[in-house]
């Protein structure tokens, strides 16, 4: 990887940023964003790029990947998976505790950084794991260099499902910081899981998947961890919001940087529903399940009125062959960080949802929800993130052009309108119509006291 800094003039383009959109041009100098809108004519040498028809946005912000590293690298590494982020549009991502060993000590995430500063292609931060017993690794955690403590409230890939009801109120009492959870209800699933083998044998299919991982089994949990915040007065972000009823437990009455509870939903959530199974089978196998068709039309709903607060993916890939195994063997997770705004761009194209948005819950949203330092905007003096991208380039997903290590996706064949054309990482172009430059992400921090 090369380390390298030049300016650069990005001219003519139309900026989307905080709620506006503005024809003009932006500068990129030692690293942050030296000028926003208008005409601007530096005084110093820069490489101009004209962005004449396209589109200049913040970069995008995922705050739930799982790129597999240390442990599991025969499905993805953070190398693979940052440099798959990158030609997304992501330049930041938050990378989950659950690999192998999993980040359960202070010395055990600090290899994960170590991993990073070495390899990858984007801008990370990592979650400190949180266990039945690990309450005391969990209070020593920098607020100011990580992003988050994560607790498993219901099992998925790797065994680090928090179950003991005092560890719980333990951690949401203690934490230093920001609680992300995932929620669905162990008891639940184990109950509904039996009740269909009794019914089917073992010839489960991925059909049967939203009837184990339940609507009720989801808002169990979720309203478990709601009523712990709400005693503890944790900050509390639920992840992957795949229910209609969970909606209920988040308010849009205050703006963002005034709630202490807030919620993410991820693009499966609102691409996929339940009649997919028939297609697609195990390859959308997650955790939670994607459910029936009413549920992404509620999801939408809120995305859109501000109580679900975040749009991430949750990439978890897996080997094709894992995924082709029977249903009780299959593991759960899709891959998803390369195409997350592939699959928003195509609801914009719809219709739905505004560029404005877009940019809002993928870069201004994830920000502010976990008080990011100088990233997320196009401010003059951030870090110079910036994503350009042609609204009108047609293109389809395919084998040859995806960049994770896993080398699938559920969204093969799918036929896209617009697409990334270049990304800048701290003010350096690092990605541009294919090829990538070499550059290093560098470790995010948080403003945070």
């Amino acid at each position: 990887m090369l380390d390298h800094m030049d300016a650069f003039l990005i001219k003519n383009a139309t900026l989307v940023n905080e709620g506006r959109i503005v024809e003009g041009d932006l500068l990129l100098k030692n690293g942050r964003i030296a000028g926003v809108g208008g005409q601007l004519d530096p005084s110093f040498a820069v490489k101009e790029i004209d962005a004449t028809g396209l589109i200049c946005i913040p970069g995008i912000i995922d705050d739930q990947v799982h790129f597999r590293e240390p442990g599991l690298e025969e499905k993805a590494t953070i190398q693979t998976e940052s440099r798959a982020a990158l030609s997304g549009g992501v330049t930041t991502f938050m990378e989950m505790p659950n690999t192998n060993p999993a980040a359960l000590t202070q010395r055990l995430l600090q290899d994960k950084y170590d991993i990073a500063e070495r390899t990858s292609f984007a801008n990370y931060s990592f979650f400190m794991g949180a266990s039945n017993d690990n309450i005391e690794e969990i209070v020593k955690t920098d607020i100011k260099q990580v992003c988050g403590i994560k607790v498993f409230m219901g099992s998925s890939t790797g065994n680090m499902l928090v179950d003991d009801e005092q560890a719980l109120e333990s951690i949401f009492a203690n934490s230093p910081m920001l609680v992300a959870t995932h929620c669905e209800d162990e008891l639940t699933i184990k109950e509904n899981l039996e009740r269909l083998k009794r019914i089917h044998g073992e010839h489960l299919q991925a059909k049967h998947h939203p009837m184990i991982r339940s609507v009720e089994g989801c808002l169990k949990s979720s309203s478990y961890a709601v009523r712990l915040a709400k005693k503890h007065h944790t900050r509390l972000h639920i992840l992957h919001i795949s229910t209609e009823e969970e909606l209920s437990l988040f308010s849009n009455s205050v703006p963002l940087g005034e709630k202490k509870i807030t919620s993410e939903v991820c693009v499966h959530h609102l691409y996929f529903d339940a009649k997919d199974y028939g297609r697609l089978g195990n390859k959308v196998k997650c955790n939670p399940a994607i459910k029936e068709a009413r549920h992404k039309e509620h999801l939408f709903a809120a995305l859109l009125d501000g109580r679900l607060d975040i749009i991430a993916t949750d990439h978890a890939p897996h080997l094709l062959d894992e995924k082709e195994r029977p249903y009780l063997n299959a593991p759960s997770g899709l891959p998803l960080v390369q195409h997350s705004l592939s699959i928003m761009l195509d609801f914009y194209h719809q219709g739905r949802i505004s560029l404005e948005k877009i940019v809002e819950k993928m870069c201004h949203a994830p920000a502010v929800c976990f008080d990011v330092l100088e990233r997320g905007f196009l401010r003059e003096d951030y870090w110079g993130d910036v994503v350009l991208l042609d609204p009108q380039e047609n293109w389809e997903i395919r084998q040859e052009n995806i960049f994770y290590k896993c080398g699938w996706s559920p969204l093969e064949g799918k036929k896209c309108l617009g697409r990334v054309t270049h990304t800048f990482l701290n003010g350096d172009l690092a990605y541009e119509r294919g090829i990538f430059k070499g550059l290093r992400g560098k470790r995010v921090t948080f403003n945070r006291e």
